[in-house]
């Protein structure tokens, strides 16, 4: 069987530090057997979200930008890499706003494609904006891929980052354990399906309720 891994990289320079750890984990997948593509988020003009309801109605975003291009290719992958800079202690704003609405929009489930983040900082920061990125995982029932230390590499241009060799080993164990678990995820499923899923209870205490 075939997996997908969909790399997102959010930061504007195609060739910079969040590229090279990328770089290292879609190198690592592919060595292991596993489809990978990247789409460049950073450079483009993604505004917010803005609560308009067209999604719930049609099942994409109003906006017709890059979110939308890439839906169907989320839709189609196994698992998901998405990588960020470090920007004030956060990942990329822009990264944000495409992650918000590409996760809102969508109607397909994303439940037990595999998760991963990665973030590259100059020194620090790093921990927080690994955290915010995970949470689009946990929330939407895909298990997250850890690997041997946070995902996380130094440097403040990517030739910096080919002194981390921690980093760029942590990215290295990152790719392996994703691909582990994209086939242990595919076999069960093949075996005895995916974990069933209950949508019915909202809590919103509308009403005292």
């Amino acid at each position: 069987m075939a997996y997908r891994v969909l790399l997102m990289n959010g930061s504007p320079h195609a060739k910079g530090c969040t590229a090279r750890a990328l770089e290292e984990v879609a190198r690592t997948l592919k060595a292991e057997g596993i489809e990978t593509e990247t789409v460049h988020v950073g450079r483009e003009a993604i505004r917010g979200c803005v609560a308009c309801g067209f999604c719930r109605k049609n099942g994409r975003c109003v906006f017709e930008d890059l979110v939308n291009e890439t839906a169907p290719k989320f839709e189609r992958a196994d698992g998901i890499v998405v990588g960020s800079p470090v920007y004030y202690a956060s990942p990329n704003g822009t990264l944000l706003a495409f992650l918000d609405r590409l996760f809102y929009s969508t109607h397909f489930s994303k439940h037990m494609k595999a998760g991963a983040a990665v973030v590259s900082c100059r020194r620090g920061g790093n921990t927080a904006s690994f955290d915010a990125l995970n949470k689009y995982f946990g929330i939407s029932g895909m298990p997250v891929v850890s690997s041997t230390y946070w995902n996380q590499v130094h440097g403040f241009t990517a030739a910096d980052v080919e002194k981390d060799l921690e980093g760029l080993q942590t990215m290295r164990n990152l790719g392996r354990n994703m691909a582990f678990l994209l086939r242990a995820i595919g076999a069960e499923k093949e075996k005895s399906g995916l974990p069933a899923v209950e949508r019915d209870s909202f809590t919103s205490f509308h009403e005292g309720k």
